[in-house]
């Protein structure tokens, strides 16, 4: 079955080529067949990954898995969430977006710098399917006083996991794989697929 990745990040896209590598599915990115970015103008991560996922099947007529994820800070009462990637403003990068989380939290001690990664995984047969399957997957960590690690993407640097004593950033992708937020929702909606 030939399944549209609803993504443009090249991140997320190599997440879900190996996650997805098992199952018998042709999977191509959205940009394979033109298909530009859908508006996320969603209110929680179900919103934005239905949005995404109906707007690529809409212009494929093929099935399409999306997701939506994003950085919650308890500190920042669930910020940045839904707007993890655009936290910094219109023109924001990856380096930007830490730099402004770190400095809204420059004075807040680590045991108070709980935070989680989210990942909400919608798979579509149709851009009109009544029932999409939807999984949900969750990381808990703390916010690092600075970024370490090279590996990753996003939030991954400053994503401190106390019980392995580094960041997301600090892991290979085989250990990320077994770990994250998209790999748990992965596993959940894998399973559903296949009931």
């Amino acid at each position: 079955m030939k399944v549209i990745l609803a993504t443009s990040n090249k991140g997320k896209l190599k997440d879900f080529k190996q996650l997805l590598s098992g199952l018998n599915f042709q999977i191509y990115p959205q940009s394979k067949f033109n298909v530009p970015d859908a508006i996320e103008n969603g209110l929680s991560f179900v919103e934005n990954a239905l949005i995404k996922a109906r707007h690529a099947s809409k212009l494929t007529g093929l099935a399409s898995i999306a997701d939506d994820s994003g950085l919650e800070v308890d500190y920042l009462n669930g910020s940045p969430g839904i707007y993890s990637s655009r936290f910094s403003g219109e023109d924001s990068t990856d380096e930007k977006n830490i730099s402004k989380l770190l400095s809204t939290l420059i004075d807040v001690p680590l045991l108070e710098r709980t935070a989680r990664f989210q990942c909400v995984i919608v798979h579509m047969r149709y851009a009109e399917d009544p029932t999409p399957i939807i999984a949900h997957g969750s990381w808990e960590g703390v916010i690092a006083a600075h970024p370490m690690g090279d590996h990753g993407f996003g939030y991954d640097p400053v994503f401190y996991l106390p019980e392995l004593k580094c960041t997301s950033a600090e892991l290979r992708q085989e250990e990320k794989n077994k770990l994250s937020h998209r790999s748990k929702a992965m596993t959940e909606l894998i399973q559903k697929l296949s009931l």
